[in-house]
C-alpha cells in the first residue's frame, strides 16, 4: 500500500515539481538549474544538504529519531542530447535537450521521499539522499566515488532504481544478481597503403581488410561465449576515405562491447585483438586495437536485493513485484557506486510500450518518451518503506 497516497497533495506537488524538470533538462555535469531547484525544494522543507559533489551533485541528509545504521537512495539528475518531438505544456524549452530517460521522474521520487520522512522520521539511523549528475555517459558515479562521497558520507549500503518502459505500472523488477551489463568503447585503427582506386592491385585496402574484421567479429560471440554466458560486439561506426577514386591509407572502427561477467570481457577483448592483428597481417596491413571501459556490470549484492524486493511487496503486493526479468545489455553508472558499496537496483514499472498503455509512452531514449507522472507515489512509497524497513 502506497504511503503517498495517489492525487495526494505531495503527489500533486510531484507532478509540479517533475513537470518543471522536464522543461529545463541540462546536459551531465551542467545540471545547475537543475541542482539550484532540487536544492531550493530541501532547503524549504528544512533538509540538510551538502552541494559540489561532482560539480552540481547534492547530498541531503534526513536523520532518524535515534541513532543506527546510514544508508544511501540514489536518483540521477541529467537529460541527454536529444531534441523532444513532444508537444505538451511541459515539453523541454530546450532545443536539443530532453529529459528521455526518466532522470525527471527519478529525482523528483526521491525528493518526495526525502520530504516525508523529515516529516516522519520514526527510524533509527540516517538516511543520504543522493542527487547525482551525469549519469548518461558521464560517469557523474565515479567522479563522486574519487571525489570521496562514502568518506564523507559513509553508508552501510546504497540503492538505486529506474523506470522501466514495458513493465506495467504498479509493479517493480527486482534481480538477485545481474542487472545491467558493463560497457567498453572498442578502437580499432587499421594501417594500409594508399593509393589510386583504378590500381588497387598497388594498394593495401583498409575497408576490405576492415569489412573483413567486420565479418570476423561476428563470431567472437556465436563461438566463444558459452550460450548461458553473455556478451555483445557491436561495430557502430566505420570511418575512412575523403573520395570515391582514392583507396585510403587507414580506416577507423569503433564498437561496443558489453559483458556480465569480467572473465568472459576478459576472453572476449582477447579473441577481438587476435582476429584484428591475424586478419590485418593476413592482408598485408597492421592494425591496433584498444577496448576503453566505460561503466561495470550493475551486480546487486543478493541480500540487499531481497530486502528491496520486501519493501516493494509491502508497496504494491507480492504479485507485482517480478523476480525472474532477464537483465539488460543496457549499462548504468550507478555500477560505480555498487562497486563500492553493498546494494541494489531494481527496475519500477514506467508502463506497457507502447499499444497497451498510454501512461507508458515508449521506449527510453525516444524523442517522444515521457515518464509516467503516476508513478511518482508508487516510487517514492517504495523509498519510504525501504527507510522503514531497514532502520527500523
Amino acid at each position: 500500500m502506497s504511503t503517498i497516497a495517489n492525487k495526494s497533495d505531495l503527489h500533486e506537488q510531484m507532478v509540479t515539481w517533475r513537470h518543471h524538470l522536464h522543461q529545463h533538462p541540462e546536459l551531465s555535469f551542467k545540471e545547475k538549474m537543475t541542482s539550484d531547484f532540487i536544492a531550493s525544494v530541501l532547503q524549504s522543507h528544512d533538509i540538510e544538504i551538502h552541494r559540489g559533489l561532482a560539480v552540481t551533485g547534492i547530498i541531503a541528509t534526513v536523520h532518524g529519531q535515534r541513532d543506527g545504521n546510514v544508508i544511501g537512495l540514489r536518483a540521477d539528475m541529467d537529460a541527454l542530447p536529444i531534441q523532444e518531438l513532444n508537444d505538451f505544456s511541459y515539453k523541454s524549452v530546450h532545443d536539443g535537450k530532453m529529459h528521455a530517460c526518466g532522470h525527471d521522474g527519478h529525482s523528483t521520487m526521491l525528493l518526495g521521499a526525502a520530504i516525508y520522512l523529515k516529516e516522519n522520521n520514526d527510524f533509527s539511523g540516517t538516511v543520504h539522499f543522493i542527487f547525482q549528475p551525469a549519469e548518461e555517459g558521464g560517469g557523474g558515479g565515479r567522479v563522486m566515488l574519487e571525489e570521496g562521497i562514502f568518506d564523507k558520507f559513509p553508508c552501510q549500503a546504497v540503492y538505486g532504481m529506474h523506470n522501466f518502459p514495458g513493465i506495467a505500472e504498479g509493479q517493480f523488477a527486482v534481480h538477485e544478481t545481474a542487472v545491467m551489463a558493463a560497457n567498453e568503447t572498442l578502437n580499432i585503427n587499421i594501417k594500409g597503403k594508399g593509393g589510386h582506386a583504378a590500381m588497387p592491385d598497388k594498394c593495401i585496402d583498409p575497408v576490405v581488410v576492415g569489412a573483413q574484421i567486420i565479418s570476423a567479429l561476428q563470431s567472437v560471440v556465436a563461438r566463444n561465449v558459452a550460450p548461458l554466458n553473455s556478451a555483445v560486439v557491436s561495430i557502430t561506426m566505420v570511418n575512412a576515405g575523403t573520395v570515391s577514386n582514392v583507396v585510403p591509407d587507414d580506416m577507423q572502427l569503433t564498437g561496443s562491447l558489453r559483458y556480465f561477467s569480467k572473465q568472459v570481457g576478459d576472453e572476449v577483448k582477447e579473441k577481438i585483438k587476435n582476429i584484428v592483428e591475424g586478419v590485418s597481417q593476413s592482408m598485408g596491413a597492421s592494425a591496433t586495437f584498444e577496448s576503453v571501459p566505460n561503466y561495470p556490470a550493475t551486480i546487486n549484492t543478493p541480500k540487499h536485493a531481497e530486502v528491496c524486493a520486501n519493501a516493494a511487496a509491502m508497496v504494491v503486493g507480492e504479485n507485482n513485484v517480478l523476480r525472474n526479468e532477464q537483465p539488460t545489455m543496457g549499462s548504468e553508472d550507478f555500477a560505480f557506486l555498487l562497486n563500492a558499496s553493498e546494494g541494489a537496483y531494481i527496475w519500477i514499472g514506467n508502463g506497457l510500450v507502447p499499444e497497451d498503455s498510454p501512461k507508458g509512452g515508449c521506449l527510453l531514449h525516444n524523442t517522444k518518451y515521457d515518464f509516467n507522472d503516476e508513478i511518482l507515489p508508487i516510487g517514492a512509497s517504495y523509498w519510504i518503506q525501504l527507510v522503514q524497513n531497514i532502520l527500523q
